[in-house]
């Protein structure tokens, strides 16, 4: 069993919580200000976990998974995740975020951007390719004909395995993409994002756009 922290109690975040519970991992969900302002929220939707502050869900936790709006990212203290393992879910879109330009621009993906901000955390992207209902639609035991490859990308191989094990243990099979910069190929636009992959075909999706 891992402790998984997720910043963020939205419907992305609530429902990885639920997918983390079922895989036997014990979970704290956070978001901002006072922790008893979504403690019913996360009871009602994500039963068994527990409701807390940031600096209490990171203080711990194996991972830490940031599941805020893309807007919002600026937020979270990033001296609470230095040299944390920390996901990111995150995706922009305009219709909630606004316009950001800075990741418009980021030919390397937003994550980068991230990683700026959140200095000596192991930022790995993942989960962000997938609605937040197909965290537990999708989710397959390992070896199932039908089980869906989300790809993890990240600069510190350390990190990127302990991702993977968390993605392997919640039903998709992770497949190691790169470097941080090629999440961008999992991004809204790229050839992975909201496509039903299996390992093979994912990895073939993204050597192409690197080619």
């Amino acid at each position: 069993m891992s402790s998984i922290a997720i910043l963020g109690a939205g419907r992305v975040g609530t429902s990885l919580a639920r997918a983390a519970l079922a895989a036997g991992d014990d979970v704290t969900v956070a978001a901002s200000g006072d922790p008893a302002r979504i403690r019913l929220i996360v009871e009602m939707l994500a039963p068994g976990a527990r409701a807390a502050t940031a600096a209490e869900a990171v203080d711990g936790a194996d991972l830490v998974v940031l599941a805020v709006p893309m807007h919002e990212f600026r937020t979270v203290d990033p001296a609470i995740l230095a040299g944390r393992v920390v996901i990111d879910l995150m995706n922009q879109w305009e219709p909630v975020d606004g316009p950001l330009p800075e990741l418009d621009a980021a030919e390397d993906g937003s994550s980068t951007i991230v990683q700026r901000h959140f200095t000596g955390t192991r930022l790995v992207k993942t989960l962000n390719q997938l609605g937040y209902h197909e965290l537990e639609e999708d989710a397959r035991a390992a070896g199932h004909q039908r089980r869906r490859a989300l790809g993890v990308a990240g600069d510190d191989a350390e990190a990127v395995a302990v991702v993977s094990a968390f993605v392997d243990r919640i039903g998709f099979d992770p497949v190691p993409v790169g470097p941080l910069a090629a999440g961008a190929a999992l991004q809204p636009g790229g050839p992975v994002f909201g496509v039903f992959h299996d390992a093979e075909s994912l990895a073939a999706a993204v050597e192409r756009v690197a080619a």
